[in-house]
């Protein structure tokens, strides 16, 4: 990664997955942190350097294509730049296949969700990790990082509304509900009642 730009990045890496699979450094450039990561090359962030980053236009603009670099990369594809709102795109299936195969990749998309937190896209965390939830748990797809939706991306959203919304559709939606670890029972039990009462009053409005 030496001497490159991240601009070479965006142009050149589009699409070449299996450039994006196998490299390795170069996630900690397009999503910066201020934890460290495995690149010892790659800088952590100072609070100066958030703060210079939320009033810089054009870090801003790099920060949004290397997202969508990744989405792509993902089988995701970004529908509304305003909510964040996303959905599969045209490659979904192979790249579902691939990040199924590959779940190291749990590891960068909680970073690009911590990135997106603290670099001024909060309102980018939420939709994404409902996205995955619901392939996950409605649609039986990509079981083999479904641990990491459940144990790392949900707890990367920091709004705490958002936050709860997200446990709650996921327990409402896993199976069995008995082993859904990621709130108390009492929570899932509140929860559990309202849903039925909810169902029941949808039916006899039917």
């Amino acid at each position: 990664m030496s001497g490159m730009f991240i601009s070479e990045i965006h142009e050149d890496w589009y699409g070449q997955y299996d450039t994006l699979e196998y490299t390795q450094t170069y996630i900690q450039w397009l999503f910066p942190l201020q934890e460290p990561g495995l690149n010892s090359e790659a800088f952590t962030l100072t609070k100066e350097e958030i703060e210079d980053f939320h009033e810089d236009k054009t870090a801003k603009e790099n920060l949004l294509k290397s997202y969508k670099l990744m989405l792509d990369f993902y089988g995701i594809e970004l529908r509304d730049e305003e909510t964040g709102g996303v959905k599969r795109n045209k490659n979904w299936e192979e790249r579902f296949d691939n990040l199924n195969s590959h779940t190291h990749n749990s590891l960068r998309i909680t970073r690009i969700l911590k990135c997106l937190g603290t670099l001024g896209f909060p309102h980018y965390q939420a939709p994404l990790v409902h996205f995955f939830l619901k392939e996950t748990l409605v649609h039986g797809r990509l079981p083999n990082i479904k641990e990491s939706i459940l144990s790392y991306f949900m707890f990367a959203v920091l709004d705490k509304s958002e936050r709860r919304n997200l446990i709650k559709y996921a327990y409402l939606n896993y199976k069995p509900k008995g082993e859904f670890v990621c709130c108390p029972k009492k929570i899932q039990m509140i929860w559990s009642e309202k849903n039925r009462s909810d169902n029941e009053n949808e039916n006899l409005s039917k």
